[in-house]
């Protein structure tokens, strides 16, 4: 499977507390050509800018003083801001429990790095989350990609998962529009 991504127009924003672990960060994004738009030392500050500002990508620390990156995640995903609430998150973290992987799981992120990361390993989960195409869940208190790694496709005519109604009924729409049998014909005057 080949594609290929220009993300130097993608809206990116870097949420860390520590001023190195920030300029890693957006250094090494620079170097496969992604702007930072947005470099927020702490969770209030990326919230102030996500209420008013689209963003393409965030890439967010987990363990940061006051609001931490999961609590920060957590609000994201229920803010109901849109499209902000959908965005893709990859979190940051220096020390790997499988605890903290459950953690990033279960508070909507997409992915966890550990550092210290090369580049090569942080544009490799750049471009899955680009192509990562899991539907988006809100169930119970959690609120975020599906947590399982498979395909998915709407069911059958019972489907009720929202994300999988709405594909159905694009995917009918792109149908009938590139179908011309489909389109309505002129009445004929006599």
């Amino acid at each position: 499977e080949s594609a290929v991504f220009n993300l130097e127009g993608a809206v990116t924003m870097v949420v860390d507390d520590s001023e190195f672990g920030l300029d890693l960060t957006v250094e090494a994004l620079r170097g496969f050509g992604i702007q930072t738009r947005y470099q927020c030392h702490s969770a209030m500050e990326a919230i102030d800018i996500l209420k008013d500002h689209p963003i393409d990508l965030m890439l967010v620390d987990c363990e940061m003083p006051g609001m931490d990156g999961h609590e920060l995640v957590r609000w994201l995903r229920n803010s109901k801001l849109d499209p902000n609430a959908y965005v893709p998150v990859i979190m940051t973290a220096g020390h790997v429990r499988k605890s903290k992987v459950g953690a990033v799981r279960d508070c909507g992120a997409n992915f966890l790095v550990t550092k210290p990361f090369s580049a090569a390993t942080l544009l490799e989960r750049v471009i899955w989350v680009a192509k990562d195409n899991r539907p988006f869940l809100e169930a119970g208190d959690y609120r975020g990609p599906d947590r399982r790694h498979r395909a998915s496709e709407p069911r059958d005519e019972n489907e009720r998962r929202e994300d999988m109604q709405r594909l159905k009924a694009l995917r009918a729409t792109k149908a009938a529009e590139s179908d011309p049998s489909s389109s309505p014909k002129e009445p004929v005057r006599a």
